[in-house]
């Protein structure tokens, strides 16, 4: 799975080290879309455009708390980031939400927690024909009717 990494300066080595965890343990594709803006909402955008536009599977974006980068992920039409902070929200938003992003706050959560995260979150798949469809479905039409 080709995944894509972004987050503002405080959570820099954070993030290097989930990214080499994806590669080298779990043997995904990463790329790095920076971590040197301050404005976090910059790099949520590159890395939830990117998402969007089909060039990655998956994104992964880290802030201090994981929040600011998930509404600024989600303010791209097509971008779904879910703001995670234990295993089964990891593969709830996948599951049952069909999140294309994950957020994660390197100030709040420990890299051990981050890892067993991003494992579960990139292990399992949307089903569409699920019971959440219906609500997923929702929110996808409601966009676009904007």
């Amino acid at each position: 799975m080709k995944i894509v990494f972004g987050c503002d300066p405080n959570a820099a080595e954070f993030k290097k080290q989930l990214m080499d965890y994806a590669e080298k343990e779990l043997g995904h594709e990463v790329t790095d879309l920076g971590s040197d803006d301050p404005i976090y909402a910059n790099v949520a955008f590159r890395v939830a455009q990117a998402v969007v536009d089909g060039k990655y599977d998956r994104g992964v974006l880290l802030c201090g708390t994981g929040i600011g980068v998930s509404i600024a992920a989600n303010k791209v039409k097509g971008a779904y980031a879910a703001c995670i902070h234990d295993v089964y929200q990891a593969q709830r938003a996948q599951l049952s939400n069909n999140a294309n992003i994950i957020t994660m706050g390197s100030q709040v959560i420990g890299i051990q927690l981050a890892k067993e995260m991003l494992k579960e979150y990139l292990s399992v798949t949307f089903n569409p024909e699920c019971r959440s469809k219906p609500k997923v479905q929702r929110i996808v039409d409601f966009e676009n009717e904007a």
